[in-house]
């Protein structure tokens, strides 16, 4: 009785299902294959996950291939990481493939085993010294952490990254949202100014110098970064979500609880180079730290103006971080992430190049952001010139980040992209601090054995010489050819 029992209940459950789909009108799919035809809502439901999981080769996913990110769990877990048997990449039919020619004799006899993990790696410019800044530095370490802000990420998140940036010696970039108290977890920070001016905003949301010069006082700034744009949204703006503004953030920002928190997709405190330029000195001169620009790269004619009015000796930039359009964000409309700005390879050539042909380089220090955290992809930066690397989605990988692309929804499932608290009690945040600290010498690691391989003692001293690019098994061209650059 009990069986026939629970099978009417069921044939009813599914007779008024299947009476819904005929008479609903907002899916035909249901309407001509009632009951079945939810197969197909499961089916895109669940289609990433059994794509990442199930379908997907080791080297197919976008924007982390299951090969990079097992790289990056086992590095922070201190795991093996190293591969058997031989490459799995299509070497032998990929375009534009990435080839570092090793050296069979280089500077020294190589510095320590594999099994030496702690080797520490600075840069190699004074960040503000040619510019004489009162409070400029060396750069601690090569590999930095990405402008990633509390609102997009959990505080959990932010605090793990802080932790983890400390103890591998690392600086930690706010992002655009304010310094938090998250920030304030031992590393040194570079304090990033977006077009909202978060943090250091007046009540009309105006930048206000007196405020920066407070708060930058308070914590353990080392540099402040003007932001020009993203590479996942340049020329956008910042967005956060309502769902993610809590009283918390509100109150950080300075702005209303659970609603939109769009930034303007330009400044207000300038309006072209040369007050920019104006503003830099300003901030420079009132804080006494290196300032710099962020920006993804577009229209050219911002950079020859750059270049030419820096040219003058009398102002200029201390740093340029150029984040590639392949980059990272938490929320922002299709189209910008997948066509707007040059990916990091073509748009940092044509930056560095100016500055180059200008005799300016030695100027000032060259950030890469966009995919750079993984070791092949630095390498490439670095033979380009680049002086220093920051990593963003990498860093949350170390995290736990499992690459759902649930960002922009509030309901990142393992806590790192989300302020629900439902999801963000999973994340264990001194454990987390630990991984990302060994993800973050694990790459500086491998990118020194890289440049022991090449015959320098640094990373940075790689040059566009020491890479090609290769075609297939058909043809290979030196970086230098690719992207156009002269002694």
């Amino acid at each position: 009785m009990r069986t026939r029992s629970l099978l009417g209940l069921g044939a009813a459950a599914l007779g008024g299902l299947a009476a819904y789909d005929l008479t609903q009108r907002h899916h035909a799919v249901l309407r001509n294959y009632p009951v079945v035809g939810h197969a197909r809502y499961l089916m895109e439901r669940f289609g990433p996950e059994l794509r990442q999981y199930v379908v997907a080769s080791n080297d197919e996913e976008r924007p982390f291939t299951r090969d990079q990110r097992r790289w990056v769990y086992a590095s922070s877990k201190l795991e093996n990481a190293y591969v058997g048997f031989g490459t799995d990449n299509d070497v032998e039919r990929t375009v534009g493939y990435p080839i570092v020619k090793h050296r069979t004799f280089g500077v020294g006899p190589g510095t320590h085993p594999h099994s030496e993990e702690g080797v520490p790696l600075p840069g190699l410019k004074v960040l503000g010294g040619p510019r004489g800044r009162r409070h400029a530095f060396t750069p601690a370490s090569v590999v930095n952490i990405s402008g990633m802000s509390f609102g997009s990420l959990s505080h959990a998140a932010v605090e793990a990254l802080d932790e983890g940036a400390a103890r591998a010696g690392a600086w930690h970039n706010t992002g655009e949202g304010g310094l938090s108290p998250y920030h304030r977890r031992g590393a040194d920070l570079v304090f990033q100014i977006g077009t909202a001016y978060f943090g250091c905003r007046d009540a009309q949301g105006r930048f206000d110098l007196d405020r920066l010069v407070d708060l930058v006082a308070s914590a353990p700034v080392r540099a402040i970064e003007i932001k020009l744009s993203q590479g996942a949204k340049p020329g956008l703006g910042g967005l956060l979500p309502g769902a993610k503004v809590t009283p918390e953030i509100a109150e950080i920002r300075g702005i209303e609880v659970g609603k939109d928190c769009a930034s303007p997709s330009r400044h207000t405190a300038f309006s072209d180079v040369d007050s920019m330029l104006d503003l830099v000195e300003t901030i420079a001169d009132a804080t006494g730290l290196p300032v710099g620009i962020k920006s993804a790269v577009g229209n050219l004619d911002f950079w020859e103006e750059l270049v030419a009015q820096m040219s003058a000796g009398d102002r200029g930039v201390d740093f340029v971080n150029v984040d590639g359009g392949e980059g990272g964000t938490g929320a922002a409309p299709l189209i910008f992430s997948d066509a707007v700005a040059y990916p990091f390879r073509i748009g940092f050539a044509e930056v560095r190049r100016r500055f180059d042909a200008a005799g300016l380089s030695d100027d000032l220090t060259f950030i890469g952001a966009g995919k750079l955290g993984i070791p092949e992809n630095a390498v490439v930066a670095f033979a380009l010139g680049a002086d220093l690397v920051n990593v963003g989605r990498e860093a949350m990988l170390a995290l736990g980040c499992i690459q759902a692309q649930k960002c922009h929804t509030d309901r990142c499932p393992v806590g790192v992209a989300t302020q629900d608290p439902r999801f963000v009690r999973g994340l264990d945040v001194p454990l987390k601090a630990e991984r990302v600290a060994n993800y973050l010498v694990s790459l500086r690691r491998d990118l020194l054995k890289v440049a022991e391989a090449v015959g320098v003692d640094h990373p940075a001293r790689i040059t566009v010489d020491d890479v090609d690019i290769v075609d297939g098994v058909t043809e290979r061209r030196s970086l230098r050819e690719v992207y156009g650059y002269v002694d």
